[in-house]
């Protein structure tokens, strides 16, 4: 029976995506791996490749479509031994006599995760992976067991175990060929499960707060407005915001750095950069790329403020990972410094040009974005004093930085002009304290005052 090939859900977030461009036609023979597709997400366009191996019977949505839902049937997927006849009665919805609807034939081809997901607790609040066709297998850690739909499905229905299976599809994805390896050998035969006892009904929302729609548009009756109506990405960005200010108990903490001695090191950094044949530097050093690395380097030196909540347990992170807010048309997102608290200055500066001039262009993968211990939020170069920024979970920090401006302080008990930078620190309260994210903010500004430290 033809394999339905699905809408994949590319991100935690994502409900919908447009279908940009067909890499195969019908009647191609594809194999798993093979790149069949080009999908735009509210975030980034990515490549998707099959899983299973078979044959292009039918594309149901044409290249080009917008909007089309996460699990929708974008094509049917003959496999070995299946002709045209079989598609006879097929189609893109229903039940009666169609393909089956739990075979997803795609994955993420262009993250170095392939099929590989975020913990839950990196998908933020409110924005659960969107939900399978069939129930998503999980090990005895409470980990995903990756594994083809028809995997699954043939699992089910012969009674395995996924756990005890060695998957050999794409970055170790379970498909049907160790499925028939599994029955011929007689392995992976599942325990019966013990009944559970039927857990409770939950419990009605919350009616949504504030004015709905229509009582917003009585206040303009004269029309005085045009409707744009909201794309993919501000959907996501009203989502989690709102969800982070209702569920996450945010306090804030502001601290003033002097920058004349940042400045000055930047300026002798950049003048020594090697240049290439064309007199180009190999790096250009800004403030930002100096506020990320000391970010990076006081939560190391406070680690205990490197977590993340969650309802079984804080994450104490092993590394640095600073997300830093970039500005695109529509909206922003947060792309990812790994390990930044082990990285060069002039590493740093690189890696974050390209990130930022990629997701401009959309053109980010997901392990690029998502994730992350800790985000940075420059306004600096707008003009803005200071602010106070909305935490992005799993995140329990987001650093607000402020522009750099001369000001009277006072020093050995005189007036002095420096050049002082605001920042404020946004803290979740459930996972850092009052006095924890003072000595994270004490930390920072030891390093931003006393840059050398940045260059050990």
């Amino acid at each position: 029976m033809p394999i339905k090939i699905l809408m994949p859900a590319l991100s935690p977030t994502m409900e919908e995506g447009n279908l940009a461009k067909w890499m195969v036609k019908e009647g191609d023979a594809v194999s798993a791996g093979d790149v069949i597709a080009e999908i735009e997400t509210d975030k980034a366009t990515m490549e998707v490749e099959a899983v299973d191996e078979g044959t292009i019977g039918k594309i149901l949505i044409t290249e080009g479509s917008e909007g089309v839902k996460v699990n929708e049937p974008i094509a049917l997927l003959l496999e070995d031994g299946e002709d045209a006849s079989a598609l006879e009665g097929s189609g893109s919805g229903g039940d009666g006599g169609g393909p089956k609807a739990d075979a997803v034939a795609v994955v993420d081809a262009s993250s170095s995760e392939g099929a590989k997901r975020p913990p839950p607790y990196d998908d933020g609040p409110g924005n659960p992976p969107s939900p399978a066709p069939t129930p998503v297998p999980l090990g005895s850690d409470g980990r995903r067991i990756f594994a083809s739909p028809l995997a699954r499905r043939l699992a089910a229905q012969n009674g395995l175990d996924l756990a005890a299976l060695a998957g050999t599809g794409p970055h170790g994805r379970i498909v049907k060929r160790d499925i028939d390896k599994a029955l011929a050998e007689g392995i992976g035969k599942a325990a019966p499960k013990a009944l559970e006892a039927p857990k409770p009904a939950a419990a009605a929302p919350a009616p949504a707060a504030g004015p709905s729609d229509d009582q917003i548009l009585k206040l303009f009756e004269d029309g005085s407005y045009e409707v744009q109506p909201h794309d993919g990405m501000r959907k996501t960005i009203a989502k989690r915001l709102t969800e982070s200010k209702q569920t996450v108990p945010h306090f804030y903490l502001t601290v003033d750095c002097e920058l004349d001695a940042l400045l000055a090191l930047r300026a002798q950094l950049n003048g020594a950069a090697p240049t290439d044949k064309d007199g180009k530097p190999a790096y250009k050093l800004s403030v930002n790329d100096m506020v990320i690395k000391a970010h990076a380097m006081a939560l190391k030196a406070v680690p205990t403020a490197n977590a993340s909540w969650t309802d079984s347990g804080m994450l104490m992170h092993r590394h640095a990972d600073v997300g830093v807010a970039v500005a695109i048309d529509g909206g922003l997102i947060t792309p990812i410094i790994r390990r930044a608290d082990e990285k060069t200055l002039s590493t740093i500066s690189n890696e974050m040009k390209d990130l930022a001039a990629r997701a401009r262009d959309r053109k980010l993968q997901p392990q690029e974005y998502q994730g992350g211990t800790t985000s940075v939020s420059n306004l600096g170069m707008f003009g803005i004093k200071d602010f106070c920024a909305v935490i992005n979970p799993p995140h329990a920090t987001i650093l607000a930085v402020g522009a750099g401006e001369k000001r009277a302080v006072v020093k050995d008990d005189a007036l002095a002009i420096a050049t002082v930078m605001s920042v404020t620190l946004s803290t979740d309260h459930r996972a850092v304290d009052g006095a924890l994210g003072a000595e994270l903010l004490q930390a920072f500004k030891q390093l931003i005052e006393n840059p050398m430290g940045m260059l050990v």
